[in-house]
């Protein structure tokens, strides 16, 4: 433990075998428990991920990132850390920026830390770039106006923020449900700039696919935000 307080990993992870061993490893030099959501995968993901230390829970088939988001958010309620933290299981977030996510929360001075690729944007796509401000343009609007980078899924959350929040988005809009889902529990957000290693990361859907279904996701938790139906 950090000074007498519990910081746990959380990371979905989907036929991540030949990188989730170091993610599992980078992690637990900066956190007390790490868990994996094994999605349904179909290589050897979930016996690496236990092999390197990992609570591993196991989907009996893929469900999505955002329900494996949720069944993580699940699993840290019961556990009750001061910080979670959520990583990505394909080796794009770098482990050794936690200790920058989780200071702010285990400070006080924010409920989600998000590391946001704008303030450090040197080697995303040009592509990325472009949905990642569309989107984030949405959340500004709705719920956090000075936000940067609205899909990052490298987060750190406070204690209240993993009671609070849950996830019923089952695809990559889950990032963005959780921000406009925080923004009515008035959970206060900071950003921490981090470099994404982009090195033979292969999206396994279509950019403008993912993009849309994730700007479709938004706009609908957006609208129910102010139906007053989240």
């Amino acid at each position: 433990m950090l000074r007498g307080r519990l910081v746990v990993a959380c990371i979905p992870a989907y036929n991540e075998q030949d990188t989730i061993v170091d993610v599992v490893k980078g992690a637990h030099k900066h956190v007390d428990i790490v868990v994996v959501c094994d999605d349904g995968s179909t290589d050897s993901t979930y016996k690496r991920a236990k092999a390197a230390g990992a609570i591993v829970i196991r989907h009996p088939r893929n469900m999505g990132y955002g329900a494996a988001l949720r069944t993580l958010f699940m699993a840290a309620k019961k556990l009750n850390p001061d910080v979670m933290i959520t990583l990505d299981g394909d080796g794009q977030h770098d482990p050794s920026y936690i200790p920058e996510l989780i200071r702010p929360v285990l400070d006080g001075h924010a409920d989600i830390v998000v590391g946001s690729r704008m303030l450090k944007a040197t080697n995303i796509p040009s592509y990325r770039i472009l949905g990642i401000k569309m989107i984030t343009w949405f959340v500004r609007i709705a719920a956090y106006p000075t936000l940067n980078d609205a899909q990052s899924g490298f987060r750190a959350y406070s204690r209240r923020a993993v009671q609070v929040l849950d996830v019923t988005e089952r695809g990559m809009g889950a990032s963005t449900e959780i921000l406009v889902k925080a923004s009515t529990y008035g959970l206060r957000i900071k950003e921490v700039p981090i470099e994404i290693n982009y090195t033979d990361i292969t999206p396994r859907i279509n950019p403008l696919r993912h993009g849309m279904s994730v700007l479709l996701a938004t706009i609908k938790f957006i609208a129910r935000k102010y139906l007053g139906a989240l």
